[in-house]
């Protein structure tokens, strides 16, 4: 009996670099690496039963991955689909459960807040969706449109009917331009805030530091040693920040702040000091404006948008602030907060470079034409009163 001769296999030179991925990577599965050497062995010219001594494989496996290479070339050596166990679950259920997933628990009926994926299960066999289904089951298929209903995300509506020339005067400031001129090089741009309620809580048990494998420790208990406000005033354009601590937020400790800057060289004699703000009751409206302008007559204040302090840059140094200085937070007393709020300024005075603001006018276009676009389908939903 004659017997059939083996197929002869020529990989093109890509598919050649991929079978040499997959039959010496360390990360390739064994079945698939074994799959690639074969074919890898025939594209040498020798035969099957050679190639199953050196691989230890059957000969039948051999011819097996061989042929089907020579037929379907490498999505050949992937395994064929099989039919599995029945599906228990139908389209319509996964579909039910999913769009009860994208429904707010208590429009629903359920006195939840949000959707976990056991309260989903629970309530799926409760509205005899299902007779029994399991929260992995639910997680699964909500995996499937990455539905995730037990987070959650806030928004607010823009109210400001000057938004969009609030916005763009100030991040003309940050690309150093007021009015459609550039800043002269005596210009300064300053963004100031407030950091309310900075606490002093004593650890009833000193803080651990961290060791291998353990990070560091902080006593849940505490004892209260009051709380003071953190004033900042940063220099966009030359990363300097200038901070005081006060017992309390209001226009004199914020016109504290600004004389603290403005008593300052290269701030005192100055062309113009641009200072951006927030809507905060210290520093609001048209009054601070004028006050601010009495005291020192080349300050400019400037405004963000109602509820756009995120356009605020000083918010990042706060960020840090909390990040490396506040948090874990565990102080004796406020003189320590203070002193330890004092020494971090100048510690990122001494290396820090402006930060790389990225927010620019398209994107503040994208922005706003979203809103308009989300207003238009969603005209129920706007805070705007409209106009009369």
């Amino acid at each position: 009996m004659s017997v059939a001769q083996a197929r002869a296999i020529a990989p093109t030179p890509a598919e050649r670099e991929r079978l040499k991925r997959m039959a010496y990577g360390q990360k390739t599965e064994h079945r698939l690496r074994m799959r690639a050497q074969v074919v890898l062995h025939a594209a040498r010219g020798r035969s099957n039963a050679r190639i199953a001594r050196e691989t230890g494989l059957h000969l039948d496996t051999v011819r097996t991955w061989r042929n089907r290479f020579a037929a379907l070339g490498l999505t050949g050596l992937a395994d064929r689909k099989r039919s599995g166990r029945p599906p228990r679950f139908t389209a319509l259920q996964v579909a039910q459960v999913k769009a009860l997933a994208c429904r707010l628990p208590f429009d629903a009926g359920a006195p939840l807040s949000r959707w976990s994926c056991s309260e989903l299960a629970r309530e799926a066999m409760a509205r005899e969706i299902a007779t029994f289904v399991s929260a992995s089951t639910v997680r699964r298929w909500l995996a499937q449109d990455t539905l995730k209903p037990w987070q959650h995300r806030s928004w607010i509506f823009i109210t400001d009917p000057d938004f969009r020339p609030k916005a763009e005067r100030v991040l003309d400031l940050y690309a150093r331009t007021f009015n459609g001129r550039p800043l002269g090089a005596d210009e300064y741009v300053i963004s100031a805030d407030e950091k309310t309620s900075i606490q002093a809580r004593c650890r009833c048990h000193p803080t651990l530091a961290a060791g291998q494998a353990r990070a560091m420790r902080v006593n849940h208990t505490y004892g209260r040693g009051g709380a003071l406000t953190y004033l900042a005033a940063y220099d966009v354009h030359h990363a300097r920040v200038f901070g005081r601590t006060e017992a309390r937020t209001g226009i004199d400790p914020f016109m504290a702040l600004v004389a603290q800057v403005m008593s300052q060289e290269p701030y005192t004699s100055a062309k113009r000091v641009f200072w951006v703000v927030d809507n905060g009751s210290s520093h609001r409206g048209k009054k601070a404006a004028d006050r601010l302008t009495a005291a020192f007559p080349n300050t400019v204040l400037v405004h963000t948008p109602v509820h756009a302090s995120w356009l605020n840059q000083v918010e990042i140094f706060f960020s840090v602030v909390q990040r490396k200085v506040v948090a874990p937070n565990d102080f004796t007393d406020l003189a320590q907060v203070g002193n330890r709020l004092r020494a971090s300024e100048d510690r990122y005075n001494a290396t820090a470079q402006p930060f790389q603001w990225k927010f620019t006018h398209s994107d503040l276009d994208d922005l706003l034409a979203r809103l308009d676009r989300h207003t238009a389908d969603h005209p129920e939903e706007s805070s705007v009163a409209p106009a009369a």
